[in-house]
């Protein structure tokens, strides 16, 4: 098993316990620097945080670029979205912050922290997480959409007018695209299709909630944007509704990613986490099913902990290949890299919450590995971070569109 290789070590222990990272380029130098979130809250409750208490900004240097807010004793942890996004918003070239804080939405500049633009929630419960999308048909996304747990989500557009609100079973994170190709995006809000006026087109008649929603050319040779949705099964879909197939065999399918984990193989495969047993000494499995819904590979673990979180991973070696990224897999059981046989094939030597993406413009995908004191940045193939282009790096769509629960699109809409 190759060991990766370790780029970084950074000290974000300023920035208080139970940070979500964020990574963006926050001040316009052409590396992405490192956004640690705290949210309110304690550890009793699960669903929380409602908002972000503190902003840590750290260089890939390891400097403090700035503080927003005070880091708290007791802090929510991570059984929920944290409304925060790194987001070009205003489209001048430079990144800005948004979240929800002190009970309203912000927009702080990326190079310092100050507040830019404040707004007043469209509903007190509105902060479950910040979707980014272009439903007002603008050159680039600068629409807005929030939501509360499970049930109402409101559009809003880049001044903070309301467009329109939804209520329906909506998940935890929907997703926009645009599949009709007119310049505005659709949303797959939770199991409900809608277009970008709000009204709903068609609904999914999968059980519970849609807890994950990828966008991707699965079949062999299609360009069709398809929707793969994990909940209660995993389930493809075509734009206009129609399941092209629906997989049964798991008891809550948590994540769902799409890659080219098998090469060999036609069209796409989709892997997924399965909550086999959540009970205290439950555990999951990730699972890998062909193109067209078949199983071609399912985990049966020894070990306990039933809290996995998956997703792609692209351009880590140079082979060309996708793999599968997964972390918060239980006690005694290292973050790692998984392959199409659901082999790992890389092992991460540090315990902790994973982000990945590109840091510098020239190098490969790389994931950083945190806990509450240390960010281990890894890669694949070497290359210098600290080598910036010295113009602003853009967010990627993933990126500005983080959850806890990754969803994505792949090939041409990656």
């Amino acid at each position: 098993m190759p060991e990766p290789l370790l780029l970084k070590t950074i000290d974000i222990s300023k920035a208080g316990l139970r940070s979500k990272m964020l990574i963006g380029d926050l001040d316009g130098d052409g590396r992405r620097e490192l956004l640690m979130v705290q949210g309110d809250g304690g550890i009793d409750d699960r669903y929380i945080p409602h908002q972000v208490v503190c902003l840590t900004a750290f260089t890939l240097d390891g400097e403090l670029l700035w503080q927003v807010g005070a880091p708290h004793l007791e802090p929510g942890r991570h059984g929920s979205d944290f409304p925060a996004q790194i987001y070009d918003i205003d489209g001048d070239g430079f990144n800005e912050v948004l979240c929800v804080m002190d009970k309203q939405f912000l927009v702080l500049d990326g190079k310092t922290g100050s507040i830019r633009q404040a707004y007043p929630l469209p509903d007190p419960f509105a902060h479950d997480c910040i979707i980014i999308a272009n439903l007002t048909g603008n050159a680039y996304p600068q629409d807005i959409i929030l939501k509360n747990r499970y049930r109402q989500m409101w559009a809003l557009d880049h001044k903070f007018n309301l467009l329109w609100t939804h209520v329906g079973n909506i998940g935890h994170y929907p997703w926009v695209y645009d599949f009709n190709n007119d310049g505005k995006d659709e949303v797959m809000a939770g199991f409900d299709f809608l277009d970008a006026n709000g009204r709903k087109l068609w609904s999914s008649t999968l059980a519970d909630h849609a807890d994950c929603i990828w966008v991707g050319p699965v079949l062999d040779g299609s360009t069709d944007p398809y929707l793969v949705i994990g909940g209660s099964s995993t389930a493809m879909y075509d734009r206009h509704g129609n399941e092209i197939w629906r997989y049964d065999d798991c008891r809550e399918s948590q994540h769902v990613a799409l890659g080219r984990f098998r090469p060999d193989l036609p069209g796409l495969q989709v892997a997924g986490v399965d909550r086999i047993d959540r009970s205290r000494t439950g555990k999951d499995g990730i699972f890998l099913l062909d193109a067209m819904g078949k199983e071609l590979a399912k985990e049966y673990r020894q070990t306990i902990g039933w809290a996995s979180i998956i997703d792609t991973l692209t351009a880590w070696d140079g082979s060309g290949q996708d793999y599968i990224l997964a972390f918060r897999r239980g006690p005694g059981v290292l973050p790692g890299i998984y392959d199409g046989y659901l082999n790992k094939v890389v092992e991460f030597p540090a315990q902790g919450l994973a982000v990945h993406g590109k840091l510098v413009e020239h190098g490969s995908e790389c994931v950083i590995i945190y806990n509450q004191d240390q960010a281990y940045i890894y890669a694949g193939i070497w290359h210098d971070l600290s080598r910036a282009s010295g113009k602003p790096l853009p967010q990627d769509k993933r990126l500005y569109n983080s959850t806890l629960y990754p969803g994505g699109e792949y090939g041409k809409f990656w």
